[in-house]
C-alpha cells in the first residue's frame, strides 16, 4: 500500500510539472509589460515641448540642436517626475526624451573652393522643415531680419513656443550606449532627410504619412561599445560630420 502511495505521488508531481515561460520574465514571475519611461528609437509620435543649442566640444563654434518631446499618454504608466525638484508636480503618462535634430552636430565647413556649408543656414533650414510640420511657418517667416545670431533666433522659437501641442509622426534614431546601471541606452536623434524618406510630419489620425522613414534596426541604430556615464553618453569626434 505505501509503496502505491509513493507511485501516485511520483506520477502527481511529474504531471504538474511548471513549463517554461517564453512571456514572464520579471522576477516575479508574472509576465512583462515594462515600458521606457525615455523615448526609444522606432516610429512614434511625439511633440515638442522645447528647443535650444547646444555646444558641441570637438568642433569649433559647432552646435548640436535639442528637442525636448514628449509621447502620447500610455494608459496606466509610471513616468519620469514633471519637476524632480517639486514632485507635486507629479509624473508624465507618457515617455519623455531629448533628441538631436540630427546625427551630427551643426557648423561652417568649406567642401572645396566652390562649397561652402553655413552652419546657420543649416539650422534654419531644419527649423523651417520643423515649422512647416508643425503649422507655425507664420512665426518664423514674421521673424526674418530680426535677430542677429542663431543663438537669439533659437531663444525667441523657444520662447515664444509655436510649435507647442502639435504632434509630430517620428521616425526616431539613436546611438548605443551603456548607461551607469550598466543597461543599454541611446543617444536619441532625427535620421538625415534623404530621397528614401523624412524623419517627420505632422501627425494625421486618419492618414499616415508615407513619406515617413520605416524604422530599420541596423539603418537608424548606431551601436559602439563604450565605457559607463551617468545620463547619456558624451558627444565624441564621430558626431561630426566633415
Amino acid at each position: 500500500m505505501i509503496l502505491i502511495m509513493l507511485k501516485i505521488k511520483l506520477l502527481n508531481s511529474k504531471n504538474n510539472k511548471k513549463m517554461i515561460s517564453t512571456k514572464k520574465t520579471n522576477d516575479n514571475g508574472t509576465e512583462s509589460s515594462f515600458v521606457n519611461k525615455s523615448l526609444q528609437p522606432g516610429n512614434t509620435v511625439i511633440k515638442v515641448d522645447k528647443i535650444y543649442l547646444e555646444d558641441f566640444p570637438f568642433g569649433e563654434n559647432a552646435y548640436n540642436l535639442i528637442l525636448e518631446c514628449q509621447g502620447q499618454d500610455l494608459e496606466n504608466f509610471d513616468g519620469f517626475f514633471i519637476d524632480k525638484d517639486d514632485e507635486s508636480k507629479g509624473k508624465y503618462k507618457c515617455q519623455v526624451g531629448r533628441i538631436k535634430s540630427s546625427q551630427w552636430a551643426y557648423a561652417d565647413k568649406q567642401l572645396n573652393d566652390d562649397v561652402f556649408i553655413s552652419r546657420d543656414e543649416e539650422i534654419v533650414k531644419f527649423l523651417r522643415t520643423l515649422c512647416y510640420a508643425t503649422d507655425s511657418i507664420d512665426w518664423l517667416d514674421g521673424v526674418d531680419g530680426k535677430y542677429e545670431t542663431i543663438e537669439t533666433l533659437v531663444e525667441a522659437l523657444n520662447t515664444d513656443c509655436p510649435f507647442k501641442d502639435k504632434w509630430l509622426s517620428v521616425c526616431i534614431g539613436g546611438r548605443e550606449y551603456q548607461n551607469k546601471a550598466g543597461y543599454t541606452a541611446y543617444d536619441l536623434f532625427l535620421p538625415k532627410f534623404s530621397k528614401e524618406g523624412i524623419p517627420f510630419a505632422a501627425f494625421d489620425s486618419e492618414n499616415s504619412n508615407s513619406q515617413i522613414f520605416t524604422f530599420n534596426n541596423d539603418t537608424h541604430v548606431k551601436r559602439k561599445v563604450v565605457k559607463n556615464v551617468d545620463s547619456f553618453e558624451p558627444a565624441s569626434k564621430e558626431d561630426f560630420e566633415l
